[in-house]
């Protein structure tokens, strides 16, 4: 029963991923980082006020653009049950502004959180710094 078992799930699960899209060399593509295992959840929400459809990435056009992210961590304390050890997952929304996306150029964006200030920043292909978040907001 356990091999079956095992052998449903090792065909189901994949079948639940879909590729990512093909790369646009006329676009710019942006990547999502998650450096630290307390930081559960990193999702392209947004790009310029517009609802994303494919959370994992964005593909922006060259020039000036804003991106929110979900970024979903876990932390200590914060009261309630949180007091007697366990753990509190807190889910934000990070806007970072950035003025000069290159085509065919690849960034990543890296989100971590500093106890409870989550931050992000855009790294270009070079590994440099090139924005971070300029406002963020938490539900919880």
């Amino acid at each position: 029963m356990r091999r079956l078992l095992l052998l449903l799930l090792i065909t189901v699960i994949p079948g639940c991923q879909t590729p990512l899209p093909a790369a646009n060399p006329q676009m710019a593509w942006v990547d999502l980082s998650l450096p630290f295992p307390n930081d559960r959840v990193l999702l392209a929400e947004r790009l310029d006020k517009q609802r994303l459809d494919e959370g994992r990435l964005f593909q922006v056009s060259p020039g000036s653009h804003e991106l929110v992210v979900r970024f979903d961590y876990e932390t200590n304390g914060g009261g309630g049950m949180s007091m007697l050890g366990g753990t509190t997952v807190r889910q934000c929304y990070l806007t970072l502004d950035y003025a000069h996306f290159q085509a065919g150029q690849r960034y990543v964006l890296e989100a971590r959180s500093m106890a409870l200030t989550p931050e992000a920043r855009l790294y270009n292909a070079a590994r440099e710094i090139v924005a971070e978040v300029s406002e963020f907001y938490c539900l919880m």
